[in-house]
């Protein structure tokens, strides 16, 4: 680049001195030379009319005569004036102008001059004496007048040669100004093919690579300029910090899928251990009880009061105890044992529940209320035990000292369904919001409100199950508030395992 621009640069100094010398030649060809040799030749024709005047007053004496002498006086003078400033700075050109002035100075004073002075009216005698010096001394004026444009002709016909010779030059130098451009262009061009262009591409084609998910690929950074190579650099450094972080969170994606899949495995494991124990317990738990009661009804007669109290102790514990297996039991069957999801009319579903809780309902004298209620596609068992506990437990936790009023409401949010039980009772504490939703979790002895800790937990299992959320309401002023979602259509479940092979236990 450096040597093209310094040859552009000699180029362009040349060529700027072409212009010049073809300027200069043609200011002196058309401002100078030529209107010089016009000039003189114009001096040389006012000396003409000047001769011509007097010849012609000296033969007559008319005055008429003298008119062109005089106009040929004029237009002398005022080429001498344009030949002083035309050839002020030409030596020989303002000698060879004086020399013409002086033969012109010798002709007017000697002839002229005497001849014009005479009286009009007759021939001038003066001028047939004198006619011989005259005819010499103008003479003289024309090989002056011819001496100095010759000269001038001379300096005319140098400054076209010059001026040709200086138009050559322009064209010779233009000429090769446009031949290296040309040059230079195809220089430039393939230059930037190979140092620029083709690095370039081959950066394109890695960093496309690359992008395309083949991050093992290297992208080149040995060809091309400094800062594209620059770039390469940084593009390949940057490559090789994402193929670190991509085989690093492969590598984590790796331990996740390995541990969900244990987590899976394990909670299969727990789920299975759940159902299997709560199923198989029960059988030695109505045996005892039902032991228990025979030995009651047998041997009432022969029991103490005591001993009769320790065997209502024991029927008790075995029914509570059964009664929990069955939450159990029923909590691990939600998302292990479903129906096919299909379209459910909650109306429907909020109407059986109600009439399954109607002796609570009567004898707490509870107010149930409801929004209208949508058709969704899900479980219809599920969603029944879903409204029973969320209501349930709505009557449950009343107040002791008003009867307890229930609202469902239903509000459609884009492709979800937002719902809420909201109650006048007890409420539940900010403090408590979480830990209600979790299994055998309770706020209250058995005493005051009978129950496992199931209920929420199993309501929480449903909706998650249904993919949708549960939450305790916080902004609530009185009672309690809880909300939750439903899809309008949820995911497809994964196929149930099915029921786990009972195993009997014989007492």
């Amino acid at each position: 680049m450096a040597g093209s621009l310094t040859v552009l640069l000699v180029l362009g100094l040349l060529g700027f001195w072409a212009l010049d010398r073809a300027s200069s030649v043609t200011d002196t060809l058309v401002n100078h030379s030529s209107p010089a040799l016009t000039t003189a030749v114009r001096l040389e024709s006012a000396m003409l009319d000047q001769e011509t005047g007097i010849r012609g007053y000296g033969l007559s004496g008319q005055s008429s005569f003298l008119d062109p002498y005089t106009e040929g006086m004029a237009d002398e003078k005022a080429a001498v004036t344009k030949l002083r400033t035309l050839t002020a700075g030409d030596a020989k050109a303002a000698a060879d102008l004086d020399t013409v002035l002086a033969r012109i100075r010798t002709w007017q004073t000697d002839f002229a001059a005497p001849v014009a002075a005479a009286p009009p009216g007759a021939p001038v005698e003066l001028a047939a004496q004198r006619s011989d010096q005259g005819k010499n001394d103008f003479d003289a004026i024309r090989a002056a007048a011819a001496v100095q444009q010759t000269h001038l002709q001379a300096a005319r016909n140098t400054a076209a040669q010059q001026l040709q010779t200086a138009q050559r030059q322009s064209n010779w130098v233009f000429s090769a100004v446009a031949l290296v451009i040309l040059l230079l262009s195809a220089l430039v061009v393939t230059a930037l093919r190979r140092g620029v262009t083709a690095p370039l591409e081959r950066l394109q084609r890695d960093v496309r690579e690359v992008g395309a998910g083949e991050f093992s690929h290297a992208v080149s950074a040995t060809t091309g300029p400094a800062d594209l190579r620059l770039l390469a650099e940084d593009v390949e450094r940057m490559r090789r910090r994402l193929a670190d972080e991509l085989a690093f969170s492969d590598q984590a994606r790796a331990r996740l899928d390995e541990q969900a899949e244990e987590l899976r495995r394990s909670n299969g494991e727990l789920e299975q251990f759940a159902y299997v124990a709560s199923h198989d317990l029960q059988e030695p738990l109505r045996k005892v009880a039902s032991f228990c009661q025979l030995l009651q009804r047998r041997y009432a007669d022969k029991l103490d009061e005591r001993a009769d109290q320790y065997i209502a102790f024991a029927v008790d514990g075995a029914n509570r105890m059964q009664t929990l297996i069955n939450d159990l039991l029923a909590f691990s069957r939600v998302g292990r044992m479903h129906q096919e999801y299909a379209p459910v009319d909650l109306e429907q579903v909020f109407t059986a529940t109600v009439d399954a809780l109607s002796i609570a309902v009567e004898e707490s004298g509870a107010v149930i209320t409801h929004d209208p209620l949508p058709v969704l596609t899900a479980d219809r068992t599920q969603i029944g035990m879903l409204f029973q506990n969320l209501i349930g437990n709505a009557i449950k936790f009343r107040a002791p000292d008003r009867a307890p009023e229930v609202r469902l409401s239903a509000v459609r949010d884009g492709d979800r369904w937002q719902f809420a039980v909201q109650d006048n009772g007890i409420g539940i504490g900010t403090e408590f919001a979480d830990r209600v939703f979790v299994i055998f979790q309770r706020l209250h002895t058995k005493e005051a409100y009978p129950g496992n800790g199931i209920g929420l937990a199993m309501c929480k299992k449903i909706v998650e199950f249904h993919g949708g959320t549960i939450a305790v309401d916080p902004d609530t002023d009185s009672g309690t508030r809880i909300s939750f979602t439903l899809p309008l259509a949820p995911a497809v479940p994964v196929a149930d395992p099915g029921e786990p092979e009972r195993t009997e236990v014989v007492a």
